[in-house]
């Protein structure tokens, strides 16, 4: 999500252009892993894909060939790819990927999934609730949110229990969003939204990387659930809505927004269906990449300790046991870098997917028209090219002295280019104020003997959730001072 402004220019290649280039450069096949003789490698890609394709990368290079079933598909990591397929060609590479057919039975036709005049009306349209004055406005909500969350963690302090940071996570990025974006209250059904939005989001993934779709009409169990869940998550936003109609529900907000604007040419408004779309699409961007960015960030932190020390540093110098506020985020520098420096290791949006309208050619390789092509923020963010040591966890590296004359593709966990996620700011001023709050607090300790395993469905999340035990800085502090 991002509300910087955007340009609507669109840079045109006709397909005489594509075709004069394509034929007068040398064309080679990109290497591909072995894979199985009738699955090819949609068995890995439904396993691991991120460490899938990051092997792949390492062994094969920057464009690698991927047989998913009868499909055929191409990764490509380096940042120039990125830049060529998201910006300077975007045109041709449409949002008809496998992946967002699926996506598109939860979310609908909503920011994420639309193309063309109706994205780009949909996007005008909210493109003012992300306006720095309105974003500094939503300050005060998410500390006070992330206050709540801090205080509840007494009692498992207390009583040297675990909680689970990726589920607190969850319910506290859906609580603001709720009050932010859509001006309501759904912490009363945080636990039920949460579980059903986890489990649709994973039987997605599953969608996307099983070659055969005859397994979704069958009457599997699996299948109902999913139905069943979609059917919870459409409850929950026509409750959200009807209260807006209705008068009962917040105003200022985006949603409020939304139902007031009417089209410039038309003069329609937007129907419900549309209003849905876009609410659910916010309820998936607007709360669960940012509850994962957050909660790789807690899992990094306690696995280095001097990297939280002088963010603890930071935080105590900045708030000095105050509430954080809008003023303050010019000021917690390192906390942004560590959060930047999460999202590179451990992008919640961990890839993306395009489909070529017609044939293009990226250096010496063919992409064929209507060819999946496919994006890893997971690996190009630990390309070697572009990365000293790309698997440290170095905050310092987002110093503008050492940012500069880095490729500007090498990073993109937002995307890049007009589609860049129109929240972007939204969800680093939240992560930024959340950090801050809890750091000031607590320190979040690794269980052990609990594994961390990134799994890479539609977002990268710990496969058996995270568990870490609170502990009082204060009481951290007073036994490492001897009292």
């Amino acid at each position: 999500m991002s509300p910087i402004p955007m340009t609507t220019q669109v840079l045109k290649t006709t397909p005489a252009d594509r075709t004069s280039r394509n034929a007068s450069a040398p064309r080679r096949v990109p290497p591909s892993p072995p894979g199985s003789f009738l699955m090819g490698h949609a068995g890995e890609m439904l396993r691991d894909p991120a460490q899938f394709l990051l092997q792949a990368h390492a062994s094969y290079g920057d464009v690698v060939r991927l047989r998913l079933g009868p499909r055929v598909a191409l990764a490509l990591f380096h940042p120039d790819h990125i830049h060529h397929v998201l910006v300077k060609h975007r045109e041709n590479y449409t949002k008809q990927a496998r992946g967002y057919k699926k996506l598109r039975q939860v979310i609908g036709n909503g920011l994420v999934t639309s193309e063309g005049d109706f994205w780009l009306r949909q996007r005008r349209l909210m493109q003012p609730a992300f306006a720095p004055v309105r974003l500094a406005g939503f300050a005060a909500a998410i500390v006070t949110a992330a206050e709540q969350v801090a205080q509840s963690w007494e009692l498992a302090a207390r009583q040297g229990e675990s909680i689970d940071a990726a589920d607190e996570m969850m319910r506290l990025t859906m609580r603001i969003v709720g009050e932010t974006l859509l001006g309501t209250d759904v912490t009363g059904d945080a636990n039920e939204v949460g579980a059903a939005l986890s489990f649709v989001l994973d039987e997605v993934s599953r969608r996307i990387h099983t070659p055969w779709d005859f397994r979704e009409k069958l009457p599997l169990a699996r299948n109902r659930r999913y139905k069943r869940s979609i059917e919870r998550l459409n409850r929950s936003v026509q409750k959200i809505i009807v209260e807006h109609r209705a008068g009962t529900a917040g105003s200022g907000d985006l949603l409020t927004m939304m139902m007031a604007a009417r089209d410039e040419e038309t003069g329609t408004q937007m129907s419900d269906q549309q209003l849905r779309d876009e609410v659910m699409t916010f309820f998936l961007a607007g709360h669960e990449t940012t509850a994962k960015a957050l909660t790789w960030t807690f899992y990094l932190l306690s696995q280095h300790v001097e990297v939280r020390s002088r963010l603890e540093r930071e935080v105590d110098a900045v708030l000095a046991g105050r509430s954080a506020t809008a003023a303050d985020l010019p000021k917690l520098v390192y906390a942004k870098q560590v959060i930047q420096e999460s999202m590179r290791l451990y992008p919640p949006v961990w890839g993306i997917a395009r489909m070529t309208a017609e044939e293009d050619q990226i250096g010496d390789v063919t992409i064929p028209a209507g060819a999946p092509v496919l994006l890893a923020q997971y690996v190009t963010h630990r390309h070697r090219g572009f990365w000293d040591n790309p698997e440290g966890f170095d905050p310092d590296r987002f110093l503008p002295e050492r940012s500069e004359g880095r490729h500007p593709y090498a990073y993109f966990p937002f995307g890049a280019g007009p589609r860049i996620c129109i929240g972007n700011h939204f969800a680093l001023i939240e992560s930024v104020l959340i950090l801050a709050t809890i750091t000031s607090r607590w320190s979040l300790n690794l269980i052990p003997g609990r594994p961390v395993i990134p799994e890479a469905r539609v977002t990268l999340r710990p496969k058996h959730g995270l568990f870490m035990a609170p502990e009082r800085r204060s009481s951290r502090t007073s036994r490492s001072s001897g009292v």
